[in-house]
């Protein structure tokens, strides 16, 4: 067996006893050895239902279904009850949930449930400044003018619906979104913002900031890796180059600057010493997204190779040093992930979607399941 079969087996038996230590909760971030568990109130409870799918493609064990579709019964009753769903969030969400089961079953109501949430999004759309706003009610005068570098992977749930409907207000919010966030996250030096200001009424540029990371000018780790995975799937939806060639250079930023073990700490601007942290959930997003990334280099591009061992190497590492393979008892997958260090949330514990991605990684090395971003033989 290989490793990345005896970690998926360690991980698929994981999620099959979490079923019942989590009832009709959702894992949110790690607190010691347990999981804080969620109602289903957050931006985090997707992963959960990713995860059950993931497992029930891998082994096609129907207890993984059931929980499976018991998660996006819960997310059909927080849409209709509007519950904490005014944030960008959405795509981590429905994506993972509605969208999968879609994707695997056909399932025509999965897939009128995640179209309902694609206007979800789409009511973050502001288009006096041309961007979605990340956080806070219209209007607010902290964030009302704030877009993050993780809403680019929510955006694959509206290239999606564009997809489904041929509507194209779908894709056009997308791409100006995808393309503003590429010109003002994205550094000259391959580096990428956390956050950015515009002014809400003309979208004029402001400043570029952070919420989780070391300092405004600091390169987050997370946000690095979401802007990785981003970048290539707004390629994989619109052949735009220029998104291609983004991802790429993060992805390249990203590795060169790992430490010796191959795994992120949580700010790449981050002084170290013995108590810095590290960030394993944002190895993991990168991870996927460089598989993602290498799908679309044909095997003569001067950056394929390079990007094979630095896959090679995270990976093994987050296997090796990492995991919980070999804790039978341990309800995570993947050890030292970071929430928010600078506000001492959650610094070094579980993450729902460290583990989400990391699942994620491995089986689409291993098997070729490539997660819910997208549909199934799509070019």
């Amino acid at each position: 067996m290989t490793l990345w079969q005896q970690a998926i087996e360690d991980a698929v038996g994981k999620t099959r006893e979490n079923i019942n230590r989590f009832g009709d909760k959702f894992p949110h971030v790690g607190a010691g050895d347990k999981y804080i568990l969620n109602d289903n109130t957050d931006w985090t409870e997707g992963f959960w239902s990713g995860m059950l799918w993931l497992c029930y493609e891998y082994s096609g064990d129907a207890a993984f279904r059931q929980a499976a579709g018991r998660t996006v019964d819960s997310f059909r009753r927080r849409l209709d009850q509007n519950r904490v769903l005014d944030h960008h969030d959405i795509g981590f969400l429905y994506s993972l949930s509605a969208k999968a089961q879609w994707l695997i079953e056909g399932d025509e109501e999965a897939r009128r449930l995640t179209l309902e949430a694609a206007d979800v999004l789409m009511r973050r759309w502001r288009p006096q400044g041309g961007f979605i706003q990340a956080w806070g009610e219209e209007g607010d005068p902290h964030n009302g003018g704030r877009i993050i570098i993780d809403c680019m992977m929510n955006l694959p749930l509206l290239y999606w619906a564009y997809g489904q409907t041929g509507e194209e207000k779908y894709r056009n919010v997308a791409v100006i979104h995808a393309d503003k966030s590429r010109r003002f996250l994205v550094r000259g030096d391959d580096s990428s913002y956390h956050t950015f200001y515009f002014d809400p009424q003309n979208g004029d540029s402001i400043r570029g900031g952070t919420a989780q990371g070391y300092r405004d000018g600091s390169t987050w780790t997370r946000g690095q890796a979401w802007g990785i995975y981003g970048f290539a799937l707004s390629y994989r939806y619109t052949k735009n180059p220029l998104y291609l060639e983004t991802s790429r250079r993060l992805a390249r930023f990203f590795y060169e600057h790992l430490p010796e073990d191959s795994v992120a700490y949580w700010d790449f601007d981050a002084p170290v010493n013995g108590e810095t942290r590290r960030d394993s959930s944002a190895s993991a997003i990168a991870a996927a997204g460089t598989i993602e990334l290498l799908s679309h280099l044909d095997g003569t591009h001067p950056d394929r190779a390079y990007f094979e061992a630095a896959l090679q190497r995270s990976v093994t590492s987050l296997v090796e040093n990492y995991s919980t393979m070999g804790q039978p008892d341990a309800e995570g997958l993947l050890l030292h992930g970071s929430y928010s260090v600078r506000e001492n949330k959650s610094p070094d514990d579980y993450m729902s979607w460290g583990d989400y991605f990391y699942l994620e990684t491995l089986l689409r090395l291993e098997r070729g399941i490539p997660g819910y971003w997208y549909e199934r033989g799509q070019d």
